[in-house]
Protein backbone atom coordinates (compact mmCIF):
# COMPACT_ATOMS: atom_id res chain seq x y z
CA UNK A 1 0.00 0.00 0.00
CA UNK A 2 1.38 3.48 -1.29
CA UNK A 3 0.66 6.56 0.88
CA UNK A 4 1.58 10.32 0.74
CA UNK A 5 2.76 11.75 4.17
CA UNK A 6 2.14 15.70 3.98
CA UNK A 7 4.49 18.04 5.88
CA UNK A 8 2.82 21.34 7.92
CA UNK A 9 3.32 24.98 8.66
CA UNK A 10 2.89 26.23 12.14
CA UNK A 11 0.43 29.18 12.56
CA UNK A 12 1.97 30.95 14.72
CA UNK A 13 4.24 29.42 18.03
CA UNK A 14 3.99 30.55 21.15
CA UNK A 15 6.25 29.34 24.31
CA UNK A 16 4.15 29.30 27.31
CA UNK A 17 6.76 27.79 29.98
CA UNK A 18 9.23 24.79 30.86
CA UNK A 19 7.59 22.21 32.07
CA UNK A 20 9.10 19.56 34.72
CA UNK A 21 9.55 17.02 32.43
CA UNK A 22 11.86 19.10 30.43
CA UNK A 23 9.38 20.28 27.61
CA UNK A 24 7.60 22.98 26.91
CA UNK A 25 3.80 23.97 26.99
CA UNK A 26 3.09 25.72 23.71
CA UNK A 27 0.18 27.20 22.00
CA UNK A 28 0.10 26.97 18.03
CA UNK A 29 -1.76 25.73 14.82
CA UNK A 30 -0.78 23.15 13.06
CA UNK A 31 -2.15 23.64 9.37
CA UNK A 32 -1.30 20.40 6.32
CA UNK A 33 0.76 21.63 3.30
CA UNK A 34 0.47 19.31 0.04
CA UNK A 35 4.06 18.56 -0.36
CA UNK A 36 4.61 14.90 0.22
CA UNK A 37 7.04 12.20 0.96
CA UNK A 38 6.28 8.51 -0.47
CA UNK A 39 5.47 5.75 1.69
CA UNK A 40 5.11 1.91 0.88
CA UNK A 41 4.49 -0.83 3.28
CA UNK A 42 3.76 -4.18 1.84
CA UNK A 43 3.10 -7.89 3.93
CA UNK A 44 6.36 -9.58 3.60
CA UNK A 45 8.07 -12.76 4.95
CA UNK A 46 10.98 -10.49 6.84
CA UNK A 47 10.84 -7.39 8.17
CA UNK A 48 12.74 -4.52 5.94
CA UNK A 49 12.96 -0.84 6.19
CA UNK A 50 14.64 0.83 2.98
CA UNK A 51 14.75 4.50 1.91
CA UNK A 52 15.70 7.00 -1.43
CA UNK A 53 15.52 10.37 -2.32
CA UNK A 54 17.19 12.57 0.46
CA UNK A 55 19.63 10.52 2.71
CA UNK A 56 18.01 10.63 6.46
CA UNK A 57 20.97 11.00 9.10
CA UNK A 58 21.46 8.80 12.30
CA UNK A 59 21.25 5.14 13.03
CA UNK A 60 18.57 3.97 10.32
CA UNK A 61 17.39 1.47 13.66
CA UNK A 62 16.26 4.89 15.24
CA UNK A 63 13.92 6.39 12.38
CA UNK A 64 10.62 6.68 13.33
CA UNK A 65 9.18 4.63 10.79
CA UNK A 66 10.81 1.71 12.26
CA UNK A 67 9.83 3.12 15.84
CA UNK A 68 6.08 3.27 14.83
CA UNK A 69 5.91 -0.18 13.45
CA UNK A 70 7.44 -1.88 16.71
CA UNK A 71 5.07 0.70 18.97
CA UNK A 72 2.09 -1.21 17.03
CA UNK A 73 3.69 -4.51 17.25
CA UNK A 74 3.92 -4.89 20.84
CA UNK A 75 0.01 -4.46 20.98
CA UNK A 76 -1.06 -6.36 17.97
CA UNK A 77 0.17 -9.91 15.69
CA UNK A 78 1.06 -7.95 13.21
CA UNK A 79 2.92 -9.91 10.27
CA UNK A 80 6.20 -8.83 8.95
CA UNK A 81 6.21 -5.86 6.19
CA UNK A 82 8.75 -4.70 3.92
CA UNK A 83 8.17 -0.81 4.27
CA UNK A 84 9.87 1.60 2.08
CA UNK A 85 9.87 5.44 2.40
CA UNK A 86 10.84 8.13 -0.27
CA UNK A 87 11.82 11.09 1.40
CA UNK A 88 11.35 14.15 -0.09
CA UNK A 89 10.65 16.67 2.59
CA UNK A 90 13.78 18.62 3.50
CA UNK A 91 14.66 17.93 7.14
CA UNK A 92 15.64 20.46 9.88
CA UNK A 93 13.15 22.64 8.39
CA UNK A 94 10.16 22.33 10.94
CA UNK A 95 7.97 20.92 8.51
CA UNK A 96 7.27 17.92 10.52
CA UNK A 97 8.03 15.72 7.52
CA UNK A 98 9.50 12.85 9.85
CA UNK A 99 6.60 13.04 12.06
CA UNK A 100 4.37 12.90 9.64
CA UNK A 101 6.34 9.59 8.25
CA UNK A 102 5.77 8.23 11.56
CA UNK A 103 2.12 9.41 11.94
CA UNK A 104 0.81 7.66 8.42
CA UNK A 105 3.09 4.22 9.45
CA UNK A 106 0.71 3.54 11.60
CA UNK A 107 -2.00 5.10 9.14
CA UNK A 108 -1.31 2.52 6.59
CA UNK A 109 -0.56 -0.44 9.05
CA UNK A 110 -3.78 0.25 10.54
CA UNK A 111 -5.53 -0.52 6.95
CA UNK A 112 -2.93 -3.05 5.75
CA UNK A 113 -3.61 -5.44 9.15
CA UNK A 114 -6.98 -4.16 9.23
CA UNK A 115 -6.99 -3.17 12.71
CA UNK A 116 -9.47 -0.75 12.74
CA UNK A 117 -8.19 1.87 15.05
CA UNK A 118 -9.99 4.80 15.61
CA UNK A 119 -8.78 8.30 15.60
CA UNK A 120 -8.21 9.25 18.93
CA UNK A 121 -6.18 5.48 19.31
CA UNK A 122 -4.28 6.51 16.61
CA UNK A 123 -3.12 9.55 17.94
CA UNK A 124 -2.29 7.79 21.42
CA UNK A 125 0.21 6.08 19.68
CA UNK A 126 1.23 9.18 17.10
CA UNK A 127 2.03 11.12 20.40
CA UNK A 128 4.34 8.41 21.87
CA UNK A 129 6.54 9.25 18.79
CA UNK A 130 6.96 13.02 18.59
CA UNK A 131 4.89 16.28 19.87
CA UNK A 132 3.38 17.00 16.81
CA UNK A 133 2.82 13.19 15.68
CA UNK A 134 -0.81 13.19 17.04
CA UNK A 135 -1.75 16.29 14.43
CA UNK A 136 -0.65 13.87 11.43
CA UNK A 137 -2.90 11.78 12.39
CA UNK A 138 -5.80 14.27 11.16
CA UNK A 139 -6.28 15.78 7.56
CA UNK A 140 -7.32 19.39 8.81
CA UNK A 141 -5.82 22.23 10.70
CA UNK A 142 -5.87 21.59 14.77
CA UNK A 143 -5.21 24.38 17.81
CA UNK A 144 -2.50 22.12 19.30
CA UNK A 145 -1.42 22.82 22.73
CA UNK A 146 0.44 20.94 25.60
CA UNK A 147 3.75 19.64 24.08
CA UNK A 148 1.60 20.40 21.03
CA UNK A 149 -0.25 16.87 21.16
CA UNK A 150 -2.96 18.29 22.97
CA UNK A 151 -5.28 18.51 19.72
CA UNK A 152 -9.03 20.31 18.99
CA UNK A 153 -10.12 21.99 15.88
CA UNK A 154 -9.66 25.57 14.70
CA UNK A 155 -11.64 27.60 12.36
CA UNK A 156 -9.19 28.91 10.13
CA UNK A 157 -9.64 28.42 6.48
CA UNK A 158 -6.53 29.55 3.83
CA UNK A 159 -8.07 26.83 1.11
CA UNK A 160 -7.53 28.94 -2.44
CA UNK A 161 -4.02 30.83 -0.81
CA UNK A 162 -1.29 30.44 -2.56
CA UNK A 163 1.85 29.34 -0.62
CA UNK A 164 5.32 29.57 -1.49
CA UNK A 165 7.94 27.35 1.19
CA UNK A 166 11.87 28.47 0.85
CA UNK A 167 14.26 26.30 3.17
CA UNK A 168 17.95 27.36 3.13
CA UNK A 169 20.94 25.12 3.40
CA UNK A 170 20.74 25.53 7.31
CA UNK A 171 19.59 22.77 9.88
CA UNK A 172 18.36 24.27 13.12
CA UNK A 173 17.68 21.28 15.61
CA UNK A 174 14.97 21.25 17.80
CA UNK A 175 17.05 21.64 20.72
CA UNK A 176 19.33 24.29 19.85
CA UNK A 177 15.55 26.40 19.01
CA UNK A 178 13.91 25.45 22.42
CA UNK A 179 17.47 26.09 23.98
CA UNK A 180 17.55 29.93 23.15
CA UNK A 181 13.75 30.55 23.11
CA UNK A 182 12.53 32.71 25.95
CA UNK A 183 9.25 31.30 27.21
CA UNK A 184 6.49 33.57 28.49
CA UNK A 185 2.22 34.73 27.82
CA UNK A 186 1.43 35.74 24.44
CA UNK A 187 0.19 39.42 23.74
CA UNK A 188 -2.54 37.77 21.44
CA UNK A 189 -5.12 35.06 21.50
CA UNK A 190 -4.27 32.89 18.80
CA UNK A 191 -7.15 31.13 18.42
CA UNK A 192 -9.27 34.14 18.39
CA UNK A 193 -6.96 36.02 15.80
CA UNK A 194 -6.77 32.91 13.35
CA UNK A 195 -10.72 32.74 13.67
CA UNK A 196 -11.81 36.54 13.32
CA UNK A 197 -8.81 38.24 11.66
CA UNK A 198 -8.35 37.97 8.07
CA UNK A 199 -4.79 36.91 7.39
CA UNK A 200 -3.45 40.24 5.75
CA UNK A 201 -3.49 41.39 9.49
CA UNK A 202 -1.54 38.24 10.89
CA UNK A 203 1.85 39.91 10.84
CA UNK A 204 2.43 41.58 14.02
CA UNK A 205 -0.08 39.21 16.24
CA UNK A 206 0.87 35.83 14.74
CA UNK A 207 3.78 35.17 15.72
CA UNK A 208 6.73 32.43 16.14
CA UNK A 209 8.57 33.02 19.38
CA UNK A 210 12.01 30.78 17.95
CA UNK A 211 12.54 33.47 15.11
CA UNK A 212 14.04 35.82 17.47
CA UNK A 213 16.55 33.55 18.74
CA UNK A 214 16.93 31.75 15.41
CA UNK A 215 17.03 34.89 12.86
CA UNK A 216 20.15 36.34 15.35
CA UNK A 217 21.66 33.72 14.75
CA UNK A 218 20.80 32.93 10.61
CA UNK A 219 20.35 36.12 9.38
CA UNK A 220 19.89 34.84 5.88
CA UNK A 221 16.31 33.25 7.73
CA UNK A 222 15.44 36.70 8.47
CA UNK A 223 15.96 37.99 4.99
CA UNK A 224 14.07 34.85 3.32
CA UNK A 225 10.93 36.36 5.68
CA UNK A 226 11.98 39.98 4.69
CA UNK A 227 12.11 38.71 1.08
CA UNK A 228 8.29 37.17 0.94
CA UNK A 229 7.09 40.02 2.13
CA UNK A 230 8.83 41.90 -0.27
CA UNK A 231 7.03 40.16 -3.00
CA UNK A 232 3.75 40.69 -1.73
CA UNK A 233 3.02 37.93 0.95
CA UNK A 234 0.08 38.60 2.80
CA UNK A 235 2.03 37.11 5.62
CA UNK A 236 4.87 35.06 6.16
CA UNK A 237 6.67 32.85 8.95
CA UNK A 238 8.95 30.63 10.00
CA UNK A 239 7.66 27.49 10.35
CA UNK A 240 7.97 25.50 13.80
CA UNK A 241 11.48 25.55 15.12
CA UNK A 242 13.38 25.08 11.49
CA UNK A 243 14.53 26.80 8.97
CA UNK A 244 11.80 26.67 6.41
CA UNK A 245 10.07 29.97 5.89
CA UNK A 246 6.74 30.61 4.15
CA UNK A 247 4.65 32.82 3.02
CA UNK A 248 1.25 33.12 2.15
CA UNK A 249 -0.49 34.75 -0.93
CA UNK A 250 -3.66 35.84 -2.58
CA UNK A 251 -2.62 34.62 -6.50
CA UNK A 252 -0.36 32.14 -7.72
CA UNK A 253 3.33 33.78 -7.64
CA UNK A 254 6.59 32.63 -9.13
CA UNK A 255 9.63 33.72 -6.94
CA UNK A 256 11.78 30.28 -7.80
CA UNK A 257 14.62 32.30 -9.66
CA UNK A 258 14.80 34.76 -6.58
CA UNK A 259 15.45 31.43 -4.09
CA UNK A 260 17.03 29.45 -6.40
CA UNK A 261 20.03 28.68 -4.12
CA UNK A 262 17.30 26.99 -1.76
CA UNK A 263 15.17 24.43 -1.43
CA UNK A 264 11.78 25.87 -3.29
CA UNK A 265 7.83 24.62 -3.35
CA UNK A 266 5.18 26.49 -4.07
CA UNK A 267 1.34 25.49 -4.51
CA UNK A 268 -2.25 26.35 -3.60
CA UNK A 269 -3.27 25.21 -0.33
CA UNK A 270 -6.35 23.21 0.55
Amino acid sequence: MVSFPPCKINLGLNIISKRPDGYHDLITCFYPVPWYDILEIIPATDFSFSSSGLPIPGDPEANLCIKAYRLLKKDFDLGNVSMHLHKILPMGAGLGGGSADAAWVLRTLDQVFNLQLTSEKLRYYASQLGSDCAFFISDKPMLGTGRGEVLEPVSVNLAGKFMVLVKPDIHVSTAEAYSAVRPGQPAHDLNKVLEQQPVDSWKGSVVNDFEDSVFRRYPLIARIKETLYAKGALYASMSGSGSAVFGIFSNPTDLRSTFEAHVYWSGVLG
